[in-house]
């Protein structure tokens, strides 16, 4: 009776969420420009309010005359304060909680989430769940065991302020009639050690009764293979109610393959696009690519085309301005204190009515070494249209200029973990390099002229990847290793795992 009940109030809610989120889809762009004059009103007797004219600011070029757009490095003196336990410094009071993130050139960074910004981390999530019941008419995996691949839910205290991961973060605020149902328990979700967390987790929910799994592709893979070399099965045979796999931080289409075979028969997949700084997007149409853009989830969103990106004057275009089909930098400013901030993400919209979004990219990783600027979107669109016509298992890979080879022209070079190799490896490497060509007219015309050679492709062992990560201490949790990169660091420490 108790989980016909579940059932049934799930139903319930998921069409009244649904049917409530119609509004927000039609009125986007009103609703973006009345939420940034609302965020400005709110912080104006901020410290950075008051330095950036927050009093005469009443539109967006108001606002982008005023406000730069900053990077982590460029907000840091305000978060450093932050973390000292000041208020009103970029919001009006001190964070809820920092999210911790691990960074490059800044170190840890500490990404501020306000009592007024966690409720949508919340929200982004559970609307993705609710259009999925919606849509789908099903709410049946509410009654079985769910489990989440995620960071500790262990948190430190900075200042007072409640730190860790985001994924940590979210644990806390998992709705009471879901905790019976979540897996795993908290002595294993705290552990570091994520091969022993993996273990750990296998053995909690092998002989349960599992029905949705959340993570990020990578380590979903891990967690299913692990399962399936222990039991000699196929995850639907281990979980014949899996209905549901919740997914996000990196693309998912150059995953789906080995999910597939790992998996051996049907499963749901939703996208999401969840970071520290906020939940942007969800997968609510599972007929077409695309994720649905969260406008009124108290971030306003601007756009920089890719290629004006960290140029003076780049124009910073709002959704009214936004093209089909053109690369932007994505740039935040959101109720949690987080002022025209770049992300890192690049993103490339699909649809107007609604704006819906796919992750393209990262501003910082990409090969240019030769004035080619490829995106990671077009070397995953380009290996994805060449497994199409020669079929193979692809574990990972990662694009690295060699910009001085032994001999000959220089190339990029492709390191490619295949799980089954194609049967023609010199055709595969043929149609890659032509499908890239095809992409990024930059490179095409590096070929034609003789200033590049054809790609080089250079497989690597099995489990080099995961080997890689563990011995930079980015194994587990949020961790990815980026898919392309504009020097060899990565590549060069991926070269000892060649065949």
């Amino acid at each position: 009776m108790l989980n016909f009940f579940k059932k049934n109030a799930a139903l319930i809610w998921a069409k009244k969420h649904v049917q409530k989120a119609e509004d927000f889809k039609k009125n986007a762009e009103k609703n973006q420009d009345d939420l940034l004059i609302s965020l400005v009103n709110t912080a104006q007797k901020t410290l950075f309010g008051r330095e950036h004219d927050f009093e005469n600011i009443h539109s967006v070029k108001e606002f982008q005359d005023r406000v730069p757009v900053a990077d982590y490095e460029d907000l840091k003196p305000y978060i450093e304060r932050v973390k000292k336990g000041q208020s009103n410094i970029l919001w009006t009071e001190t964070p809820e909680y920092f999210a911790k993130t691990s960074g490059t050139t800044s170190g840890s960074k500490y990404i501020p989430i306000s009592k007024e910004g966690m409720p949508f981390q919340i929200a982004g999530a559970q609307s993705a769940l609710f259009h999925y019941i919606s849509k789908k008419n099903n709410a049946d995996f509410v009654n079985g065991k769910m489990i989440f691949l995620q960071g500790s839910p262990e948190l430190e205290e900075v200042f007072g302020i409640k730190t860790g991961r985001l994924s940590g973060i979210v644990a806390h605020h998992i709705p009471n009639y879901l905790q019976k149902n979540r897996l795993p328990s908290w002595e294993t979700n705290i552990m570091e050690d994520w091969e022993s967390k993996v273990d750990k987790i296998i053995e909690e929910t092998e002989r349960e009764n599992m029905t949705l799994i959340s993570g990020i592709p990578p380590w979903l893979i891990m967690y299913f293979e692990k399962l399936s070399e222990k039991h000699g099965k196929k995850i639907k045979q281990l979980f014949p109610n899996l209905q549901l796999i919740v997914t996000g931080g990196v693309n998912y289409e150059p995953y789906r393959d080995k999910m597939e075979e790992l998996l051996g028969g049907t499963v749901d997949i939703v996208q999401t696009f969840p970071a520290s700084e906020g939940f942007f997007a969800f997968q609510d149409d599972y007929t077409k690519e695309g994720l649905l853009l969260l406008t009124n989830h108290g971030i306003f969103y601007e756009f920089i085309p890719l290629e004006e990106y960290g140029k003076p004057g780049a124009r910073r275009l709002t959704l009214k301005e936004i093209e089909l089909h053109k690369d932007y930098a994505l740039i935040l400013t959101t109720n949690s204190g987080l002022w025209a901030y770049s992300i890192g993400d690049v993103v490339r919209f699909i649809s107007k009515d609604p704006y819906r979004v796919l992750v393209s990219g990262r501003t910082k990783h990409f090969t240019s070494a030769f004035g080619e600027h490829v995106i990671a979107f077009e070397i995953e669109e380009a290996m994805k249209a060449t497994l199409e016509k020669y079929p193979a298992q692809i574990t990972e890979f990662h694009l690295a200029p060699q910009v001085n080879p032994s001999e000959g022209l220089p190339y990029h070079e492709w390191l490619i973990e295949f799980e089954k190799e194609p049967e023609h490896l010199e055709a595969f490497r043929e149609e890659l390099d032509q499908q890239l060509r095809a992409r990024n007219t930059y490179y095409d015309d590096l070929i034609s002229g003789n200033i590049l050679q054809k790609l080089h492709i250079t497989r690597l062992k099995k489990n080099a990847f995961h080997e890689y990560a563990k011995s930079q201490g980015k194994l587990g949790g949020q961790n990815k290793t980026p898919r392309l990169a504009n020097d060899r660091k990565i590549a060069n420490l991926l070269e000892i795992y060649k065949l």
